[in-house]
């Protein structure tokens, strides 16, 4: 289980959000246009990052510069 300890690890780089247009769920309540993000973990679609509630979640890349 690696992702239990995502919030412990170094960020790896910093991210900011550019939108919280989703089509299909619900991000504006845990994301913030123009706040810059730590990123945990990244894959191919998703980064996972430390967001407004404070814990790790993983959002598509399209949310992010």
């Amino acid at each position: 289980m690696v992702h239990t300890n995502w919030a412990l690890k170094p960020t790896t780089k910093t991210v900011t959000c550019i939108h919280t247009d989703a089509k299909k769920f619900l991000v504006s309540n845990v994301l913030t246009v123009g706040k810059t993000y730590e990123v945990k973990n990244e894959t191919e679609e998703f980064l996972f990052v430390i967001d407004n509630t404070g814990k790790v979640g993983g959002y598509y890349k399209e949310y992010f510069q």
